[in-house]
């Protein structure tokens, strides 16, 4: 089992914030565009408990990879929790939370991950699959400071 944080703090209200992160389709903006990230189907102007979103990543050696989530849970305006369904990972669980700070708001990323494949799997998270998850969380980080930048 794997564990990886993210937090950044944003220079807009927590309204403005969940405005964006609850809407499916705005995960393309921040997602690396090697990943060729692409949302199957329509999705729903937000997201909310019980929704399951289908779409597909281009991943390193394995290419286009199916990638199920369902949104386990949503508490309106401060977080909720995707857990993949079907795609790369054994076991997928991202929470997003939104608190309100001095500053604007933080955002925090807690993503509790299993790579499949025993040992080789063990081996796969070492050489590529920390430092990949690692760069796309970097990036979403770069990706939001564009969007929100500081006054």
């Amino acid at each position: 089992m794997h564990h990886l944080t993210q937090e950044q703090i944003l220079p807009i209200d927590r309204q403005t914030l969940w405005d964006f992160v609850s809407v499916p389709q705005n995960l393309n903006q921040i997602t690396p565009p090697d990943l060729a990230f692409r949302i199957k189907g329509k999705p729903p102007e937000r997201a909310y408990a019980g929704l399951f979103l289908e779409y597909e990543v281009k991943v390193p050696l394995l290419g286009w990879t199916p990638w199920l989530t369902e949104i386990k849970y949503v508490e309106e305006g401060y977080s909720f929790m995707d857990e993949q369904r079907v795609g790369p990972y054994k076991l997928w669980l991202h929470t997003h939370r939104l608190e309100e700070v001095d500053e604007g708001t933080m955002m925090s990323d807690d993503i509790i991950y299993k790579v499949p494949f025993g040992i080789f799997g063990s081996i796969a998270h070492l050489l590529f699959v920390r430092r990949t998850l690692e760069r796309i969380f970097r990036y979403r980080r770069e990706k939001l400071d564009e969007l929100f930048p500081k006054k």
